[in-house]
């Protein structure tokens, strides 16, 4: 019992040390989480279809995991099916919650830098989500939508106004198709960077890895997410945010 109690208390001063000095303590999932008093930034990925947080295969999951390498401790990424955006939106709160108190305070609010970004319903999930946000005081840095398609009772199409800045990739071809034009609820506080259209019908993008039918049924909704041009562009707009964001508080 003595050595159990010693060996608590030598825990409970490590732990101590590491929040005093600002040095982190590892989450569950593996993220280091800043010491108490200091909110990470949130990138959060949205997955289109049917599509599980861990399949390696579509283009948002290996965005992710290339972020993760990028910024090994400061920032939090995650990706999410598009169901999941609840869970996604509880996530982002506890993560804002630097002082642990269980409620955001509205520094704690203001000091949010979160930026959202998904393919097809997983980019119409990455504006519903956003709009949460809006609704509780929330500001987004940045939201991609990558050849968005609306979910029922969503409105992927109109930027909510907390959102500093927005990005919209589309092709134009196929049975499944993304929109075409995003627009802000108040351009004086949103910024649409632009409407960018891919086509593929002349250039087409070998996507492996990919379901038969997906690729029969949806190629080019298939190939704008597979294509690395795009990927390369929306992470350049990521790192761009978060870089604006940390130079220009």
């Amino acid at each position: 019992m003595r050595a159990l109690r010693s060996l608590v208390a030598v825990l409970s001063f490590l732990v101590s040390t590491a929040l005093a000095s600002g040095q982190t303590v590892s989450s569950r999932d593996g993220f280091a989480l800043p010491a108490i008093g200091v909110s990470p930034a949130i990138v959060i990925g949205f997955l289109g279809g049917f599509v599980g947080h861990n399949n390696a295969v579509h283009g948002g999951v290996k965005l992710a995991a290339h972020l993760r390498e990028v910024y090994p401790a400061g920032v939090y990424v995650q990706v999410y099916e598009n169901r999941r955006g609840k869970q996604a939106y509880e996530q982002i709160l506890q993560l804002l919650d630097a002082d642990h108190d269980g409620t955001l305070s509205p520094e704690e609010k203001r000091h949010a830098r979160i930026v959202l970004y998904g393919h097809s319903w997983g980019a119409s999930e990455t504006v519903n989500v956003a709009r949460k946000l809006e609704k509780n005081g929330i500001p987004v840095l940045l939201t991609v939508q990558v050849d968005s398609v609306r979910k029922p009772g969503e409105n992927d199409s109109v930027i909510p106004s907390n959102v500093l800045q927005a990005a919209n990739f589309y092709q134009p071809s196929g049975i499944v198709r993304g929109r075409t034009q995003v627009r802000p609820a108040d351009p004086a506080r949103t910024r649409v960077i632009g409407n960018f259209e891919f086509a593929y019908t002349q250039h087409p993008i070998a996507c492996t890895g990919y379901p038969w039918y997906a690729l029969a049924f949806e190629r080019s909704h298939i190939e704008i997410e597979c294509d690395p041009a795009v990927t390369t562009q929306v992470e350049s707009l990521i790192r761009s945010a978060l870089l604006a964001d940390r130079t220009n508080p």
